[in-house]
């Protein structure tokens, strides 16, 4: 035998294992971030769950702040519907921006949950309030996940050489970074005055 006859099959079982790395390594990482974006789900259902609760416990302590209780309601109402269209092939774009929007409603009770003191001695208002702050972190830690996962499945599918392969064998595509509306307010240091 020659070399030719062995260098011909050697290079197609390379390039066919290779072919075969590749797909199974884009289907890890894109399972990946699938599995990580149902991390953030399970916390933004949590989240959604503990509000009314929330709402009904301050509703009996501050019946003239409803404008406040009903933002937070209607707030966590368009993120609960965001979070469903996302299911049915909604954007995680409008996820992203219906969290911003119930997350400034949430932080606008906050600050007038601090003019009840009463409330805020309620043991029933101070466990849902520290179920809700763990579950914030919680939807942080969810979120920070899923931009990595999905920084990982990006960069091996664009990286040489798998670019090369990646749109024949289904991810041409990249997946979508959970990015909110008001990224370069949070970037900016907040502003303290006296």
């Amino acid at each position: 035998m020659d070399w030719l006859t062995l260098l011909i099959p050697l290079t197609v079982t390379v390039v066919v294992i290779w072919l075969i790395a590749t797909y199974n390594n884009l289907v890890a990482l894109k399972n990946r971030y699938k599995n990580a974006f149902a991390q953030i789900e399970v916390q933004l259902k949590r989240r959604h769950d503990l509000i009314p609760n929330l709402v009904e416990t301050a509703r009996a302590y501050m019946a003239h702040e409803s404008a406040t209780l009903e933002a937070v309601v209607v707030a966590r109402n368009e993120a609960t519907a965001a979070l469903s269209a996302l299911a049915s092939g909604g954007g995680v774009a409008a996820l992203a921006d219906a969290e911003s929007v119930l997350q400034s409603a949430l932080s606008k009770l906050s600050v007038t949950m601090e003019a009840y003191p009463d409330l805020k001695a309620s043991a029933n208002m101070q466990q849902l309030t520290e179920e809700l702050s763990s579950t914030e972190n919680r939807v942080a830690f969810a979120r920070q996940g899923y931009n990595d996962s999905v920084l990982a499945y990006n960069t091996y599918r664009q990286a040489f050489p798998a670019v090369l392969v990646a749109a024949k064998i289904g991810h041409g595509v990249d997946a979508e970074l959970l990015v909110f509306a008001d990224s370069a307010a949070i970037q900016q240091a907040p502003k303290v005055s006296f």
